[in-house]
């Protein structure tokens, strides 16, 4: 991997050939090109049971509480550090630095001040009241974690046996963000290689220092995450689908975000819907995928046509559905990147999608 910052100072990149990042347009859902989804009332969220592509907006309330007091789980936290770490041993990028556009190939990033370097990471494991120690129970890994929007989302959902009895796992991150950083080379890398650091890794300890066990049914696995952590859900489940079947991804970053590049997928997660789902037969995957009208644009000085998330998530919904995936997809009015009040309005209803197959579908 190309992890050392180059030798010659003349080649350190600084911000100063950062161009100045676009504001995002407004979209609308209808463009000509985009899915065809149909619009609920405002403040509406897709029913449970109810496959394709959605509108909503543009208020966001947050879900209404269940009408009895749910029981709320444990969280269990503990530290991983860079020093333990086999598969991960720790990358940072220099401060107010990116990089640079190849005069050959304007989709591959040139990025030179990315060196070895230590980081902690803390993991967040939600153990519900229902658990019943001994027994092996269903999980999702949450990226970007801890997630305490998803363990109170849980509490009530299993009160309301709307789920399986779930136990969340929520990773945080190496630290820094997009290509030559810790946290882009763990979520924006299309490769198994971020399960099997979870699967080797972490979920090992957390059986350990938590008191569970999880099950190895890949069914009975999800994963999820907003932005990068959306697009490292997916490559979860998409390289090894031994390990999960179900996946749900806020403002996905489905763009050409990978580092360092790789000729297998040389436009990064952009390859999801290019190349890599229409071109392969369907996965066993059941999805949930959400993008805001005004989500990222371009946001970084490339400009290769890979960097616009709406487009990247119209097209996952498209592909999905010529595939004859289990999908649910949102497009949320009066909505940005990663956009706390859509989650607060959605993510009850789409986990209940996320699981609504599962025998015995949770009831």
């Amino acid at each position: 991997m190309l992890l050392t910052a180059a030798a010659n100072p003349a080649m350190a990149q600084t911000n100063t050939n950062r161009a100045a990042r676009p504001t995002p347009p407004t979209r609308d859902p209808h463009t000509a090109g985009f899915v065809t989804a149909k619009a609920l009332p405002d403040g509406a969220v897709p029913p449970a049971d109810a496959a394709g592509n959605f509108i909503l907006g543009p208020t966001h309330h947050p879900a209404p509480a269940p009408a009895t007091n749910a029981p709320a789980g444990t969280v269990h936290e503990f530290t991983l550090s860079s020093a333990d770490s086999r598969i991960y041993p720790g990358i940072a990028r220099d401060p107010q630095t990116f990089g640079t556009p190849d005069p050959a190939d304007p989709a591959r990033l040139i990025v030179t001040t990315s060196h070895p370097a230590p980081y902690t990471r803390k993991v967040a494991v939600y153990v519900p009241k229902q658990y019943v120690p001994g027994t092996a129970a269903p999980f999702i890994i949450g990226a970007d974690g801890p997630d305490r929007l998803l363990f109170t989302a849980l509490d009530a959902l299993i009160a309301e046996q709307k789920v399986p009895v779930l136990i969340a796992i929520s990773i945080g991150n190496g630290s820094g963000d997009a290509q030559g950083s810790e946290r882009g080379l763990e979520y924006d890398t299309l490769s198994g290689l971020y399960a099997e650091f979870v699967e080797s890794e972490v979920l090992p300890l957390v059986q350990k220092k938590c008191g569970v066990i999880l099950t190895k049914d890949p069914n009975a696995r999800a994963t999820m995450g907003t932005s990068s952590g959306g697009a490292c859900a997916l490559s979860m489940a998409w390289y090894h689908p031994d390990l999960y079947h179900r996946v749900l991804a806020y403002s996905g970053t489905f763009v050409n975000q990978q580092w360092p590049p790789d000729a297998a997928t040389p436009h990064g997660a952009w390859e999801y819907h290019e190349h890599l789902i229409p071109d392969s037969p369907a996965k066993p995957l059941r999805l949930w995928l959400e993008v805001g009208d005004r989500d990222l644009f371009n946001p970084n000085l490339m400009r290769d046509g890979m960097h616009d998330w709406v487009v990247a998530n119209e097209n996952m919904a498209r592909v999905l559905a010529a595939k004859g995936y289990p999908y649910q997809f949102v497009f949320a009015r009066n909505a940005g990147h990663g956009d706390r009040w859509v989650k607060q309005q959605t993510l009850p209803e789409a986990l209940e999608w996320l699981w609504h197959d599962y025998p015995p579908a949770g009831k």
